[in-house]
């Protein structure tokens, strides 16, 4: 098939006038929608987008092809657009694209569709081909220039063994379209430039092309993997092997060519990797969960916050029976703890749910967690929901894997959401609900009754944890804890998880003022900066002096923090705004003055210890 064939008048646009990468991305999209290319344009342009999350598809030298393999395509096609002026596209090498080649390929793209559109990023990495595109004058130039350099090539099989020093390569891109046939052209072409042997395996969407033996391997000095996709490394193991992105190897092929000739990459063992990947496996809990209370955030957030304004009304102003009643308090408490506040265990279960098992999870873990939030169960059961939810799909999935294709879309719309929501609705109620309920409520009514003495101490271990990886798993379990018990209607331990996450940039910011002779230059210029990020919460601002000097600058932190954790329980302060910074001191309940004094006293002990235990710069 003839990339012309692909590639037709009515898909080219010579006038992209957009100037940056959305708007010239939704021109290319309309210019395919207005051909009867597509059967969803919104569906297929999130697809796009989707792609381009993953890594951009501007290559540079001016080119983007970006691209998507969906059943949104009625048809294979490609669309062509040209910018005079270029287009601000995020490109691999900075500069601005004024070609653009969208590839739309159906789900059910057939071989030769697929060769086609191979052939075409190939034909892009010919500089005196880009040199004709950005000059044609016309539509029939565009396709007269592309079918003047569209040569059917054939498959690469011969063997490199017996040549004096060579090397061996896998492409592989995400949707095997573009990008791994571009790498693989970029790496033959620099190793022909320099002389060397080179051969280069594609795993595109139309399969493995140019498949490595055995032997070939064996006698290869070293190999090159560009892939942003998985590929069989077992095949590789004791050989020095480069790893990297599959646009390495369209922006870099001489380095990485110069690289494996050096054999300056670790040699490969696979059951090391193997035991990496289950380690993987196991942080991937984490995973799941950070995605479920990020996507949480946004209702904690607003509702906190809008519950937190009610209360300037009057604490109870918001019930009309109270003396002090006004109806905006009430209509703030309605949207903000009525409704944002009831979506969270809901929305955090949903995520967690689709993180596991993507878009089938999201039903049953949204009825798991109301489930829970009704129930009983509360911010736990929701987080078991979300999870139960999640892998109940997943084995769904696999037990259902080999219908017939004809029963295929049936699944999505019928199969997961019936089964999955039943089956995480009957665990709900008669196993998890009830049990998971009394922990919740024996946790309220302990952190509820609390003396000021256990109270202290928790706020100390609270903020600890904050100041300990300043951002990592330590830190995002404490705000974990502390997001739970908003939900229950515990405040306290949130107004010290978010006070002591402020004190680490602070006490740096504080400690390179008065201990200028302790820090270089350039590091009190980067802690003028802390005092924005330690009053804005973002705890990360520490994080370049804890690497620089981890054994004095964390427990230096960690004990302000701890200060400012236990100063806050001490002082009864709660917080229903799961957010810190100056912006909410005034929200906060008990008190904001000795909020801040609490804030300031721990960022000043850090920046004492900072002080005392760093020693003087040459």
């Amino acid at each position: 098939m003839r990339i012309t064939e692909l590639l037709t008048r009515d898909t080219i646009n010579l006038s992209i006038t957009s100037k940056n990468k959305i708007h010239a991305i939704e021109n290319l999209v309309d210019t395919l929608d207005s051909a009867g290319k597509l059967n969803d344009r919104h569906t297929f342009k999130e697809a796009i987008l989707k792609r381009e999350e993953q890594s951009t598809t501007g290559i540079g030298e001016g080119v983007a092809i970006p691209h998507a393999k969906t059943k949104a395509v009625k048809e294979a096609s490609i669309a062509f657009g040209r910018s005079t002026e270029g287009v601000d596209y995020q490109s691999l090498d900075g500069q601005p694209a004024h070609l653009f080649f969208m590839i739309a390929a159906p789900e059910g793209a057939n071989n030769t569709h697929l060769e086609a559109l191979s052939r075409l990023s190939s034909i892009l990495m010919n500089e005196e081909a880009r040199a004709k595109l950005l000059k044609a004058p016309t539509k029939d130039a565009v396709l007269n220039i592309i079918n003047s350099f569209d040569k059917e090539e054939e498959a690469e099989e011969q063997s490199m063994i017996g040549k004096n020093q060579f090397i061996v390569a896998v492409t592989a891109c995400p949707t095997g379209i573009a990008h791994t046939y571009m790498a693989a052209d970029a790496l033959k072409a620099k190793a022909a430039e320099l002389g060397i042997d080179i051969k280069v395996e594609t795993n595109g969407s139309s399969g493995a092309k140019n498949v490595l033996t055995i032997s070939e391997i064996e006698n290869a000095v070293a190999v090159i993997v560009a892939a942003d996709t998985s590929v069989q490394m077992n095949r590789f193991k004791g050989k020095h092997v480069i790893e990297t992105a599959v646009a390495e190897g369209i922006r870099k092929p001489q380095e990485l060519i110069e690289r494996a000739l050096k054999q300056d990459a670790p040699i490969y063992n696979c059951d090391q990797k193997q035991s990496e990947e289950k380690k993987e496996q196991r942080t991937g809990i984490y995973k799941h969960l950070m995605n479920g209370v990020s996507n949480m955030l946004p209702f904690v957030v607003g509702g906190g916050i809008l519950i937190a304004i009610s209360f300037m009304f009057g604490y109870n102003a918001f019930d009309p029976k109270d003396p002090s009643y006004h109806p905006i308090a009430e209509a703030l408490m309605t949207i903000g703890g009525g409704n944002a506040f009831g979506l969270i265990v809901p929305i955090l279960a949903a995520f967690i749910a689709m993180s596991i098992a993507d878009r089938p999870g999201f039903a049953p873990g949204a009825v798991g967690g109301m489930m829970a939030a009704s129930g009983g169960a509360g911010f736990l059961g929701g987080i078991i929901a979300g999870f139960l939810a999640g892998y109940l799909v997943v084995g769904l999935k696999k037990a259902f894997a080999n219908l017939p294709r004809s029963l295929e879309g049936i699944k999505t719309i019928l199969i997961y959401p019936l089964l999955g929501i039943a089956l995480t609705g009957f665990a709900m109620l008669y196993v998890v609900n009830q049990p998971v309920g009394a922990i919740n409520t024996a946790i309220t009514e302990w952190l509820t009754g609390l003396g000021t003495g256990n109270a202290v101490v928790l706020g100390a271990v609270l903020g600890m944890m904050m100041a300990f990886d300043m951002g990592g798993p330590v830190n995002k379990a404490a705000y974990v804890f502390g997001t739970g018990l908003l939900a229950s209607g515990v405040y306290e331990p949130m107004a010290a998880i978010m006070a002591a996450g402020m004190v680490p940039p602070l006490g740096i910011a504080l400690a390179t003022t008065l201990f200028k002779n302790k820090f270089t230059v350039q590091e009190r210029d980067a802690g003028k900066t802390n005092y924005i990020m330690g009053f804005s919460f973002i705890t990360e601002g520490a994080i370049p002096f804890a690497a620089a000097d981890p054994i004095r600058v964390i427990p230096s932190v960690m004990a302000g923090a701890a200060v400012t954790g236990a100063l806050s329980m001490m002082f009864e302060i709660g917080l229903r705004a799961p957010h810190g910074g100056i912006f909410v001191v005034w929200l906060v309940e008990g008190g904001w003055f000795m909020y801040l004094v609490s804030i300031l006293a721990g960022a000043m002990i850090s920046a004492l210890f900072i002080g005392f235990l760093k020693k003087p710069v040459k």
